[in-house]
């Protein structure tokens, strides 16, 4: 696992939305062969999708064979309410970028027979060949998407209802009242997450300098679904300094002295988007002068 350590929450956000930017790119994706992200929602998100914008404005990026398919829904929340996540997406994001229309998966909260709502996501994830990225963002418990503390790791798309505390937490995006606040959600499951070839967590702010704790120097547990990265064979967490507040000193030394390393000793050109060392002949010719 990678652990990319920036100064704040903004460069923390260009650095993911640039690698995802990339990611695309060197993917060179087609109509036949679309590169399929995987999207959250939240606070997190938010300067990634504006950097996103900005890069399509700017000719650098376009989406016309992307694929997206976002983490989670609220149950029978209209989908053009102003707190639906479908709103949230198209005012953030979709609106504003060449994605067409049936590139754009969503959970469906309103659907007559949840559980096959959540079976058909999985199923058309299946079928245009599986997550390449998955982005995500947690909450200061550590949870992805509406995963939270107690789910199961090998939890698939499915119905949950909501904790307490995240009912209470949500209820100011409500006008202040709880009985407004749906007590359900679809979403994807920790290993709907996992299966994908590659997770890009972003994670800025001291409220989730323990989450990143948990997900780092601690060992995999169902109380800190974040932590199920661990076992993933290409993950990547971008953290701003705020975040690192819980770690080891020596933690944050390693990952920044990797990363120091990549740069200053083996060279850019040699290092692989994902950090793997795609070449050493400029090191050969370094150490033959």
């Amino acid at each position: 696992m990678r652990l990319v350590i920036r100064d704040d929450q903004h460069s923390a956000a260009f650095y993911t939305a640039n690698y995802i930017k990339q990611r695309i790119l060197e993917f060179a994706p087609t109509a036949d062969r679309p590169f399929v992200l995987g999207l959250p929602t939240g606070s997190s998100p938010i300067q990634v999708y504006k950097h996103f914008v900005d890069f399509y404005k700017n000719g650098e990026l376009s989406f016309e064979n992307v694929v997206t398919f976002n983490m989670d829904e609220y149950v029978g929340l209209p989908r053009d309410h102003p707190e639906s996540y479908h709103t949230f997406m198209f005012n953030h994001l979709f609106k504003h970028v060449n994605i067409k229309p049936e590139n754009i998966n969503m959970l469906d909260g309103n659907a007559e027979e949840l559980d096959k709502e959540c079976k058909r996501y999985e199923d058309e994830m299946v079928r245009v060949g599986g997550i390449e990225l998955f982005l995500g963002g947690i909450g200061p418990d550590g949870h992805i998407a509406f995963n939270e503390p107690g789910s199961s790791m090998k939890s698939r798309t499915r119905v949950k209802t909501l904790a307490y505390e995240t009912v209470l937490a949500n209820a100011r995006f409500f006008g202040g009242d709880v009985n407004k606040v749906p007590k359900l959600a679809l979403t994807v499951g920790v290993e709907t997450v996992t299966s994908a070839r590659e997770v890009v967590i972003i994670i800025t702010g001291a409220h989730k300098a323990i989450a990143l704790n948990k997900c780092i120097e601690e060992g995999v547990n169902h109380m800190w679904t974040v932590s199920a990265i661990q076992l993933h064979p290409s993950a990547m967490i971008v953290c701003d300094e705020d975040a690192t507040l819980e770690l080891h000193v020596k933690t944050v030394r390693y990952f920044k002295s990797i990363e120091q390393v990549q740069e200053q000793l083996i060279g850019r050109d040699n290092i692989g988007l994902k950090g793997s060392i795609s070449s050493l002949s400029k090191m050969n010719r370094e150490y033959s002068s």
